[in-house]
């Protein structure tokens, strides 16, 4: 029997950043049920198991709904008011002893995407500090970088459903984006030929037309030799090649030497297959999607590999072609961030020297290097850092030392939902609102789609992102920089120059539709002596002037992870983390209940032959040690075409056996910064 006091509202779902349209359900005040809104373009109401897990996140008991503060006996509930006071006490102090650079912030991804991190790019700067920190530099920039050094933005929004040919670089949509599957599925029963290349036979792997199963780090040397079979075989676009490409020349000299029995000899993939999957890129361009994921980014040569994939991309002509990798139109909203007012780069931004394509391309500090900097005090101090909806100690490599790290901090403060590992270590304990006690403009690239996301219900106490930055802000005399009284009175500003009002915006529930699907910008844009792409040339950089002015190499090259050109006796088996599981979002969802149902505990996936050498079976216990540390944990003997011999897998996120006790904050890749936490050398030894 449905309760009569049952009430249902439209939003977005924010479990993930595919930004979903659902129905909300609600009870006497709570969250009772979601499911899919019919009626949204994006997701036609489909709706994977992490947006229905948000009823968990948003009611769990153990949700942290008071301000807490440390004290020798543990943390004890304050008011809000004096956390704010002390708080922005405490920044002042050490502002006044060591600097406005002394302080930081981490944004993280449990309150959100896009207008949060802007948010706090925009506090931290008018405080003063450069320092703002993220998980993007380990996570999701490597592609945008490698991309955007190519064609000057990241094709984050494929034009799936009109593909001819889809190819998975590393990337398991079925897991990590469920709804991307949805297109690609689409797609496929419109004709479409998937091509997955992964090192490990994923979810999208088996219902893909083509598998080649790649060592892992090699999937550079499978970009170039696709690129070297389409120019012999005479399957490139030459027209837009001479008008919209540089570099091509010293590209197809480059390639010669990826021939398909080199390429399987540095991949392990038959070359027959390398020959196919070129074969069906060339005859079915332009109407190609490359799609890169995560899988390419936690290795040495991350960055170059990604850039690889990018120029098959500028060969065939898919920049922004119908079926190919769209390049989507702004709405034209406001941004929050202050860089050209208050760039403060001559206070030595955090990591800007030894990574300056990172911080010229995305204005991010390295975390890593903030690990250091703090423990060091080189090259200046950095005392306070206040972290938002991030788990660093869980989910950055060489946990250990993130933990020492934040632990001699003189201001740490977490704003969360939940208890962490990390919000362990702080001095204060924020709740945070989750993004149903929130208001927010997002926008979908893909179907260039405004929505705006509904404030359904409040906690008393619980502030929204915008709220807490703006007391603080106006407690520490930088106030006029959070002028708003409010996030709805900030979502007015941000719509300014797009024309659009905020109550139009909430009547389109199902998404404000800015713009419509236009193909082939850059020809437009050249007729009207426009730069076509957003390159320092205006054109796809095969050759980059950029990297060789700061002394990397101007073509993507391709040299083979260390555990292949330098194998380790002592550490004979590659390892790879981060595999992603439906249910969970990087280190979130592990305190619900029925998550830890279908998986109650972190496995190290293990070839049935290197099961057979260790004398291990499903459920023994391993130490896995690398040149960081050990971890003891639970086997998992994979049947023989899920992962390689030699190769091993374990998705990180967990508290018991967690694998970023063993990555590597020491090896990077040396474009991006981004850490080695694939391919890492390991040794497994029977408990």
């Amino acid at each position: 029997m449905t309760n009569k006091n049952r009430e249902v509202h439209k939003t977005l779902c924010r479990m993930c950043d595919d930004h979903c349209g659902i129905n909300v359900y609600m009870e006497d005040g709570k969250v009772v049920d979601i499911d899919g809104n019919n009626d949204h373009p994006w997701n036609n109401g489909r709706l994977c198991v992490k947006g229905r897990l948000g009823v968990d996140f948003v009611k769990q008991g153990d949700r942290i709904l008071k301000p807490l503060k440390k004290t020798e006996n543990g943390f004890v509930e304050i008011s809000l008011e004096q956390a704010l006071d002390e708080i922005a006490a405490k920044m002042q102090e050490l502002k006044e002893k060591y600097g406005a650079r002394s302080m930081s912030v981490w944004k993280g991804e449990a309150i959100g995407f896009a207008q949060q991190e802007e948010l706090y790019r925009r506090f931290i700067h008018a405080y003063g500090s450069p320092n703002y920190f993220s998980n993007d530099s380990e996570c999701f920039v490597g592609r945008w970088i490698g991309y955007s050094l190519v064609a000057g933005s990241w094709m984050s929004q494929p034009d799936f459903v009109n593909s001819k040919c889809i190819v998975l670089w590393g990337a398991n949509p079925p897991h990590a984006h469920p709804n991307m599957t949805q297109d690609i599925m689409k797609a496929k029963e419109n004709g479409c030929k998937i091509i997955a290349i992964d090192s490990r036979l994923s979810a999208i792997a088996r219902q893909s037309d083509l598998f080649l199963q790649v060592k892992p780090g090699t999937d550079g040397a499978v970009a170039h030799g696709i690129m070297k079979l389409l120019i012999d075989n005479n399957m490139i676009n030459e027209d837009f090649v001479k008008e919209y490409t540089v570099g091509y020349e010293k590209l197809a000299e480059y390639v010669k030497t990826f021939t398909p029995e080199f390429v399987e000899e540095q991949t392990g993939v038959a070359k027959e297959l390398i020959i196919e999957a070129a074969r069906l890129i060339g005859e079915r361009a332009p109407a190609v999607v490359n799609y890169v994921g995560n899988g390419l980014e936690h290795h040495e040569n991350g960055i170059n590999n990604v850039r690889a994939v990018a120029c098959i991309d500028g060969l065939i002509a898919a920049f922004d072609a119908k079926g190919g990798n769209y390049m989507p139109i702004g709405f034209g909203a406001r941004g929050l961030c202050i860089y050209d007012e208050k760039p403060l780069t001559e206070l030595n931004p955090i990591g800007r020297d030894k990574f300056p394509v990172l911080y010229d391309f995305r204005e991010e500090c390295h975390t890593m290097t903030a690990m250091d900097t703090i423990l060091s005090e080189d090259p200046y101090p950095l005392k306070g850092m206040i972290i938002a909806g991030a788990n660093p100690v869980l989910t950055n490599p060489n946990s250990e030392k993130v933990a020492k790290a934040l632990s001699s901090l003189e201001l740490l403060v977490s704003r969360e939902l939940y208890m962490t590992e990390t919000s362990e270590l702080a001095h204060y304990i924020i709740p945070s609102a989750s993004y149903l006690e929130r208001s927010e403009i997002h926008c979908h690239g893909g179907k260039q789609l405004a929505n705006l996301t509904k404030r359904i219900y409040t906690i008393d106490g619980v502030q929204d992102e915008y709220q807490f930055l703006h007391d603080i802000a106006h407690r520490l005399d930088f106030g006029d920089y959070f002028p708003w009284e409010n996030e709805t009175e900030l979502n007015k500003w941000l719509l300014e120059p797009t024309g659009v009002t905020l109550e139009e915006l909430e009547k389109h529930v199902d998404g404000y539709k800015y713009a419509p699907m236009t193909y082939n910008k850059y020809e437009e844009k050249a007729k009207n002596g426009q730069k076509p792409f957003n390159t320092p040339t205006g054109k796809i950089e095969f050759t980059s002037e950029y990297l060789k002015d700061l002394g990397y190499e101007e073509l993507p090259e391709y040299f083979a992870p260390r555990y292949v050109a330098e194998p380790d006796e002592e550490f004979p088996i590659a390892l790879i983390t981060g595999a992603r599981k439906v249910m969970f979002y990087h280190g979130r969802n592990r305190n619900f209940a029925r998550t830890l149902t279908a998986i109650p505990k972190a496995e190290i996936e293990v070839h049935p032959v290197d099961a057979e050498k260790l004398g291990v079976v499903t459920g023994d216990m391993v130490k896995v040690t690398s040149k960081i540390g050990s971890i003891d944990i639970a086997v998992n003997v994979v049947s023989e075409t899920e992962i390689l011999p030699g190769v091993t897998q374990i998705t990180h996120g967990w508290k018991e056996a967690n694998v970023n006790e063993i990555t590597h904050d020491d090896i990077f890749d040396p474009i991006d910064g981004f850490p080695l936490m694939k391919a890492v050398q390991i040794k497994v030894e029977k408990i």
